[in-house]
């Protein structure tokens, strides 16, 4: 089968088992019917279309979905709740990203759309790192967890900050730790194994060129990962980050490397599939 998308330029060599999920993606446009934020200061977004995005899944083996709302589309979470309609309940959650003040019945609403999360974004600035607490007391009866992305280089600031929450954490990216990292020694990365002890938080396995020094396919990262499986396997999650949107349409990474890292990762096939 011919790559259906960019972003996709081999066939993987890990096959995903059966019910596999990706636990973070997003879907961007269109414009005239889902319309970006006008207020938006990340990178230019790029419309990905719910279609290529499961052209892509059914690629990789991938059958269920987290549809992760984009900062681009504002506080109007329809593009992600729109899209989890599509694929169905049976294979599909979301994440949110609301404003501090939104209603309960808005957060109700959403959990019926199938929301489980509340995303704080990179840009979500200071404020709302503050307010964690009041957040997640806030999502915490409703099952829902906080889903966290910030820069490793500054984990220190705001790996604290997560422990003790009254709702689970999920870290995006591998904590987006910077390159050359001792994984003994360095206190960023011994503090987000720390976390994870707890049992309140997970990690995805997702957005390898965020650390990796030496890029495609990613050899660098690698170790990180087993010695995160040596810390707590069962708080690690995979994810693809379609369609990788801090990458110009024509150097998206290729899909299925973001795949095969775990081969190298995590070697033993049973802590893969568990």
């Amino acid at each position: 089968m011919a790559p259906p998308v960019a972003g996709i330029s081999s066939k993987p060599r890990l096959k995903a088992p059966p019910k596999a999920c990706d636990c973070h993606s997003h879907i961007f446009g269109p414009p005239d019917k889902y319309p970006y934020d006008p207020n938006h200061k990340g990178p230019p977004p790029v419309d990905a279309s719910l279609a290529d995005y499961r052209a892509t899944l059914a690629h990789l083996g991938i059958e269920r979905s987290v549809i992760v709302h984009t900062i681009a589309h504002g506080y109007d979470n329809a593009r992600t709740t729109d899209a989890i309609g599509e694929i169905g309940l049976d294979k599909a959650r979301g994440v949110a990203i609301c404003p501090m003040d939104v209603s309960s019945q808005e957060l109700r609403r959403l959990h019926d759309a199938g929301i489980r999360g509340f995303r704080v974004p990179m840009l979500g600035g200071k404020q709302v790192l503050e307010n964690l607490k009041e957040i997640a007391n806030r999502i915490a009866p409703l099952g829902w967890h906080l889903q966290i992305q910030r820069e490793g280089g500054e984990a220190l600031e705001w790996l604290p900050l997560l422990h003790g929450l009254p709702a689970p954490v999920v870290i995006d990216h591998i904590a987006r730790m910077p390159p050359h990292i001792d994984l003994d020694k360095d206190p960023r990365f011994l503090a987000l194994l720390r976390l994870l002890e707890t049992g309140n938080a997970w990690l995805k396995l997702s957005g390898p060129y965020y650390g990796s020094a030496t890029g495609h396919p990613y050899a660098d990262i690698a170790p990180r990962i087993r010695a995160l499986v040596r810390c707590r396997p069962d708080r690690l999650v995979w994810a693809l980050n379609w369609p990788h949107p801090a990458f110009a349409a024509d150097k998206k990474p290729d899909a299925a490397a973001c795949l095969d890292m775990l081969l190298d990762g995590v070697p033993d096939a049973a802590t893969r599939n568990a």
